[in-house]
């Protein structure tokens, strides 16, 4: 670890910040804004900091940022892994290795999720790393970009918060476990060695016995359900198709959760989407 470059970083940041519009992260645009840009206080919220702690570091007072705050602030920046590595630098940490997943989601992506308003859209990484939701897929779900280090990851939280599950019925957790570890497998077997994933596996097999159960089946590949079934403290159950696309080259998902129109399951994810914040996660 080497000190922090804070005059470098502050201008960094303030110059990433500046080239990004609101609608390039999913953020309603307004015709008020005086400049260009995110406002500091949207990158704060984006990367999951105090709007203080993110003005200090343009202000080039604040503390060395830990390497999971310069992730954060990469995915929220949306820099390339040039970007991301100088980040690092700057930040007085060594750049994390290249394993081939990008933590970025594109601006395209983006537009994408915001304009299946009907549907609840999220883009994921292969360990289940939420990187972004549309609106209705944080109300139907809760906020999954919140979580930092393992707990980032779906997989890591459900196999050690019981709160986890509690989105979905009792009866589909065992295949819900298989599915999650098939996934982990084929994504360590594809990217063997990279920290990340070796993190989460050690962890997993520290402390959880049923995943070190499923882990020794060496099981790859299971299907997921076509349809999904989540419990909602507003509309009780609701059955949802599941679609999974794998987005261009960057190991990234992206997950569409829908309901046939007019239908009961479709009323009930636009009951889910009036009734708003007050009953998300």
């Amino acid at each position: 670890m080497t000190a922090v470059d804070r005059a470098a970083l502050a201008q960094f940041l303030r110059s990433r910040r500046d080239r990004l519009r609101p609608q390039d992260v999913g953020l309603p645009s307004t015709p008020r804004r005086r400049a260009p840009g995110l406002r500091r206080e949207e990158v704060a919220q984006l990367a999951g900091m105090s709007v203080d702690y993110y003005v200090r570091l343009e202000q080039r007072r604040g503390p060395q940022p830990s390497e999971q705050m310069c992730l954060a602030l990469a995915r929220t920046l949306q820099l390339t892994p040039d970007e991301r590595d100088h980040l690092f630098r700057l930040a007085g940490h060594p750049p994390p290795e290249r394993a081939g997943v990008s933590l970025t989601v594109r601006p395209a992506v983006l537009r994408v999720l915001e304009r299946l308003d009907d549907c609840a859209v999220f883009v994921a990484s292969d360990t289940e790393v939420v990187l972004a939701q549309n609106r209705l897929a944080r109300l139907l779900l809760g906020d999954r970009t919140r979580y930092r280090g393992r707990e980032a990851s779906g997989i890591w939280r459900w196999f050690t918060d019981p709160r986890e599950r509690e989105l979905h019925p009792v009866e589909e957790h065992d295949r819900g476990s298989r599915v999650r570890v098939a996934d982990l497998r084929a994504a360590w077997a594809r990217r063997r060695g990279a920290p990340d994933i070796e993190d989460l596996v050690n962890g997993l097999l520290e402390v959880s016995e049923e995943f070190a159960e499923l882990w020794e089946r060496h099981e790859v590949g299971i299907r997921h359900p076509d349809r999904k079934r989540f419990l909602h403290p507003a509309v009780g159950h609701v059955d949802l198709d599941c679609e999974v696309l794998a987005t261009a080259g960057d190991g990234q998902v992206l997950v569409i959760l829908s309901a046939e129109p007019g239908s009961e399951n479709d009323d009930k994810l636009r009951l889910i989407s009036m009734v708003g914040e007050d009953v998300a996660d």
